[in-house]
């Protein structure tokens, strides 16, 4: 019996669980304006087009947020090592210009903008995969069931926007590639707020920083890098900054230091549904019943996740679980 109770007695439930219970209704209002902020980037880029190249204005969403956070900022990047700043960097390289090139140049090479979407969409499972090869990261099999039907939430959702355009077969490569520099990146600044502290604000300030630098490049290739005087411009680039970086990526940064990637991930897979309420709402875009019923699913995927990692805490990898 000495050998039983060496193996039942660690695995015995740690106190991070009952601490972590009053914390569950913040987390799920911050997940809920996650979902808000995150998809109004869609509805922002859609917007945004009719007024100005892409590139272009991303670029100078991220300029504005710069000199926005840049006084929150200042102080903490002086007292923080250059390794863990260099780290911050490439992490903002990955989440910013990886991801949102990927998916814009993926469209402007033909692939369609709900195929190109979807595949962004493939977040949460992209996240687990790639966490696979990290200690204490897997999940169950009942996180599992709850990515795919999460997926299956989506894939209803989005049907009638999905469509096999006529890009070169590379092209859909693109979005992927996308994708997965996000789920990179997510995974490494979970292990970074574990490892090192950095202020949310000043991580967020120079994230958008270097990427700034590598839109200026990408914009520069594609024409000028000045603004273009109209107010279509002005309401993409204050849209995209307000509800999209601040709303969409401070959100995202701040329930990853409170939950795990893949749940903060697979809350994303609502954010279809809520941009089509958006497009509803802003340019009169048609909502059909099955656009209900997919959100409903998804939903069920999303609460499947949770309670996944409810029943497997961090931590439970070492009892053998």
């Amino acid at each position: 019996m000495p050998d039983v109770d060496a193996r039942v007695i660690p695995c015995s439930p740690p106190p991070a669980v009952s601490r972590g219970a009053p914390r569950v209704a913040p987390l799920l209002l911050l997940e809920a304006a996650l979902v808000v902020a995150w998809s109004s980037g869609f509805v922002g880029t859609r917007f945004s087009i009719d007024h100005a190249p892409a590139f272009l204005v991303v670029f100078w969403r991220c300029v504005v947020v710069t000199l926005v956070l840049l006084p929150w900022a200042i102080g903490a990047l002086g007292r923080v090592p250059a390794a863990v700043l260099l780290r911050h960097a490439g992490i903002g390289l990955l989440a910013m210009a990886g991801y949102l090139a990927g998916v814009a140049k993926g469209i402007e090479h033909g692939v369609p903008a709900g195929l190109a979407a979807l595949i962004a969409d493939l977040l949460p499972l992209g996240t687990a995969l790639l966490a696979l090869r990290l200690p204490g990261k897997r999940l169950g099999g009942r996180g599992w069931a709850g990515l795919f039907v999460g997926l299956l939430g989506v894939l209803m959702v989005t049907r009638d926007a999905l469509a096999w355009g006529d890009a070169p077969l590379w092209a859909y490569g693109l979005p992927l590639l996308g994708m997965l520099s996000l789920a990179v990146a997510t995974l490494w600044q979970k292990q970074m707020h574990a490892e090192a502290s950095l202020g949310l604000l000043p991580s967020l300030w120079l994230q958008c920083a270097v990427s700034a630098v590598a839109f200026a490049g990408l914009a520069g290739r594609e024409g000028s890098l000045m603004p273009v005087a109209s107010a279509g411009f002005a309401v993409s680039v204050s849209w995209t900054v307000v509800l999209s970086t601040l709303g969409g990526y401070g959100l995202y940064w701040a329930c990853l230091r409170r939950s795990s990637p893949t749940r903060v991930a697979s809350v994303l897979y609502l954010s279809p549904a809520v941009t089509l309420l958006w497009a509803w709402a802003m340019f009169g875009e048609p909502l059909s019943w099955l656009m209900l019923l997919g959100t409903g699913v998804s939903g069920l995927g999303i609460w499947l996740v949770a309670r996944s990692e409810r029943a497997l805490p961090e931590g439970a990898s070492r009892c053998g679980r």
